[in-house]
C-alpha cells in the first residue's frame, strides 16, 4: 500500500544554525501530538516583530499539533565594535598639518586625543532587517525539516496502522466464516433442549423459535459495517492532507461495531474473535492520535 509522504506524524523536532557576519541565529521548532494546530513562539528581544510571519508560514503548512518555536540570536562582538572613521581622521590630519605649519610650536595632541575627537569612532549599527531576512529563510528550512520529520514518522505509523488493519480483516472473515456452523449450532442446542424437556412445539411454533435463534446470533450487518470501516480507512490512509480525526472518527465507529458483534456472540470463537478485534482497534487507535 503507497503511503508514502502521505501521513503525517504529529511529533517531529527540527532545528537550523546560521553564522554570519551580524552573528548567530539559531532556530529550533518541536511539535506534539494535539487536537488543534497550537503554536508557541519565544524569539530574540530584536526579532519580536517577527512573530505574525512567522505564525502566518507555520499555519499555512500545519494544520494539527502543539508546536513550540524558538529563534536565538546572538550578535558577534565585531559587529558592533567601533571602527575609524577614516575620512574624518584624514580631515583632522590636515588641519593638524595646517595648524604646526603655521605654529611650529604647537604640541600635536596623542593618539587617544584623536580618536576622542568627535566622529573619529564610530559605532558600527546592525542591519536589523537583514537579520531578520535571514532569521525568516532559517525558520523556513527548519519547517522544512519538521514536515519532512513528520512525514517520515507517518510512514511508520501507517505501516503498522495498515498491519493491523489487515488483521482486523482477517478476524472479520473468519466470524463470517464461521456464521453458517454457528446457526446450525445453535438449531440443534435448541432441538436438544426441547427433546431433554420433552416438550412438543407446533412448527409453526417452532419456526418462530428457530427464527428468533437465528437473529440473535445474525451479525451479517455488523461484519458488513466492519469491512466498510476498514475499507473506509484505508481510502483515507491514501489521501493527501490532514486525516486524523477522520481516523479517529473510524476507530470509534470500528469499536462500536466490534463491541455489537461481541453482544451478539453466542459462541466461544465469535467471543474470541470480537475481544481481538477491540485490542487491534484500540492498537490503531493510539497511533491515529498522533497522526495529523
Amino acid at each position: 500500500m503507497a503511503t508514502s509522504r502521505r501521513v503525517h506524524s504529529m511529533t517531529a523536532f527540527a532545528r537550523t544554525e546560521q553564522a554570519a557576519p551580524f552573528g548567530t541565529l539559531q532556530v529550533e521548532i518541536r511539535s506534539v501530538n494535539q487536537r488543534y494546530l497550537e503554536p508557541h513562539f519565544r524569539l530574540h528581544e530584536s526579532l519580536r516583530d517577527l512573530e505574525p510571519v512567522l505564525r502566518e508560514s507555520l499555519r499555512a503548512r500545519l494544520a494539527r499539533g502543539k508546536v513550540e518555536c524558538s529563534v536565538r540570536f546572538e550578535s558577534a562582538e565585531t559587529a558592533q565594535a567601533p571602527a575609524v572613521n577614516s575620512v574624518r581622521l584624514a580631515a583632522i590630519a590636515d588641519a593638524l598639518s595646517a595648524i604646526q605649519q603655521q605654529v611650529p610650536s604647537a604640541v600635536p595632541p596623542t593618539t587617544l586625543e584623536l580618536l576622542n575627537q568627535p566622529g573619529v569612532m564610530e559605532t558600527q549599527h546592525l542591519d536589523q532587517e537583514a537579520i531578520k531576512a535571514a532569521a525568516k529563510t532559517l525558520f523556513d528550512q527548519a519547517l522544512d525539516e519538521l514536515i519532512n520529520a513528520r512525514a517520515r514518522e507517518g510512514d511508520k505509523l501507517a505501516e503498522m496502522i495498515t498491519t493491523r488493519l489487515t488483521a482486523v480483516s482477517e478476524q472479520v472473515a473468519t466470524v463470517r466464516s464461521l456464521l453458517p456452523q454457528i446457526l446450525e449450532r445453535q438449531r440443534a442446542q435448541l432441538l436438544e433442549r426441547l427433546e431433554i424437556a420433552k416438550t412438543e412445539l407446533d412448527p409453526q411454533r417452532l419456526e418462530a423459535e428457530l427464527v428468533l435463534v437465528a437473529q440473535k446470533a445474525d451479525v451479517d450487518e455488523e461484519l458488513d459495517r466492519l469491512t466498510a470501516h476498514i475499507e473506509e480507512v484505508s481510502h483515507q490512509l491514501a489521501q493527501k492532507g490532514p486525516k486524523g480525526r477522520r481516523l479517529d472518527f473510524l476507530m470509534q465507529e470500528l469499536n462500536r461495531e466490534a463491541n455489537t458483534l461481541s453482544s451478539k456472540s453466542v459462541v466461544a470463537e465469535t467471543t474470541r474473535c470480537a475481544v481481538e478485534l477491540k485490542v487491534l482497534i484500540e492498537q490503531m487507535r493510539e497511533q491515529i492520535q498522533n497522526i495529523e
